[in-house]
């Protein structure tokens, strides 16, 4: 009901635009240090999250956004990556996909989807954010193969009525399957309704709970770095 309730408040501001525990950004984890190698040192391989204000960092400073703060963990561990937060508040699945080609002029090894929150929120047809968030997922595997894609899922709050609220969840696994894509399930688990670790709009996480998002993505996006 917490959850509900703090979803239901997205969307005012959305449309105009297991908690895990509170960890370091920099992390030790030689595990992983061990296997990521690049064939040029000197080369980085690039991380891009595609998303809307939740990846913008609404109402920080840029470094404190959870992709700036996966930036630094990947730093920490000595790897030669470089992360571009091409978040933008307001973005729809269909507005994302206008200006997907502009983002994919530079070479991108690793994409995080994190789109389709805005569309719920204003009602879009299931089936069209269906649509787009598929030709994304086209598009960046047209653009280069080699690209591995990370879907962070959502959830919107049941004004629109259970059918349409639960379907819309559902629509992030069903991909996520279709096109073997790892999923982060919520990425505003242990974060969301709970006002610390929210701005006082009580949508947009604080620099703390920018740390446990960026959480729920390293838990899934280590496992394409062992790779």
């Amino acid at each position: 009901m917490l959850k509900f309730c703090y979803l239901s408040v997205m969307i005012i501001f959305l449309c105009c635009n297991t908690k895990p525990d509170k960890q370091s950004d920099s992390i030790n984890e030689p595990e992983i240090e061990t296997k990521i190698k690049t064939n040029d040192e000197s080369i980085n391989k690039t991380v891009l999250f595609f998303g809307n204000s939740l990846t913008a960092g609404m109402g920080l400073d840029p470094q404190e956004a959870f992709p700036a703060i996966i930036q630094r963990r990947l730093d920490s561990l000595g790897l030669k990556f470089e992360v571009i937060n091409s978040g933008l508040s307001g973005e729809t699945t269909a507005s994302g996909l206008n200006r997907l080609n502009w983002v994919l002029k530079k070479k991108v090894d690793f994409f995080i989807l994190e789109l389709g929150a805005n569309d719920g929120l204003r009602g879009i047809p299931l089936s069209e954010t269906r649509k787009n968030l598929q030709a994304i997922i086209d598009q960046v595997r047209l653009k280069n193969p080699a690209t591995k894609i990370i879907l962070a899922g959502m959830m919107i709050p049941p004004n629109m009525g259970h059918e349409y609220t639960q379907e819309f969840k559902n629509i992030f696994p069903v991909l996520a399957k279709k096109n073997k894509l790892l999923l982060i399930p919520f990425l505003l688990d242990g974060v969301a309704g709970d006002k610390s670790l929210n701005q006082n709009d009580g949508i947009h996480p604080t620099a703390e709970g920018q740390k446990i998002v960026a959480e729920n993505v390293w838990l899934v996006l280590k496992e394409l770095l062992r790779e």
